[in-house]
């Protein structure tokens, strides 16, 4: 995962921990002064909040845990695309260019030019320089490319 995928990650846990953790523990306690826990929908509610709140403080735990973070930036450019390179490229049928940034699994957000580094794209483009054509299969059919510009940013 890129530096900024493991930030978020990081505030994310620490909101979990400190701020979620604290309301959802008052929220149960103020649901079991309502009396039968049987009948009680807002008791029943809190304790899934907690159960989702835990499991997911273990998911980040777990993945920060067992996660290669990658600066991209203390990386010599090699002049082809790696994990964490930001690509420019040239769809040879439509003559659009796109950016992207290759990330991990958890930070794709394509609208905002992420793409996992298992998507289609990235997997297609994994090891290609600048000026190399590329064909990428996606359910649609075919796509074809063109890197024009690598970047470790």
């Amino acid at each position: 995962m890129t530096v900024i995928g493991a930030e978020r990650l990081r505030a994310e846990l620490n909101d979990l921990k400190s701020v979620q953790r604290p309301k959802i523990t008052v929220a149960i306690a103020e649901a079991r002064e309502h009396g039968d826990l049987k009948e009680n929908a807002e008791y029943h509610a809190a304790r899934e909040q907690q159960s989702f709140c835990e499991g997911r403080i273990t998911e980040i735990e777990t993945k920060l845990a067992e996660s290669e973070v990658i600066d991209i930036g203390k990386i010599e450019p090699m002049g082809k695309v790696i994990f964490g390179t930001t690509v420019t490229l040239y769809n040879l049928d439509s003559e659009d260019s796109f950016r992207y940034q290759i990330v991990g699994e958890d930070e794709a957000d394509v609208p905002a030019g992420k793409i996992s580094v298992i998507s289609p794209i990235a997997r297609a483009i994994m090891g290609k320089r600048e000026g190399e054509e590329v064909v990428v299969k996606v359910p649609a059919g075919e796509l074809n490319y063109e890197v024009e510009k690598i970047e470790h940013i």
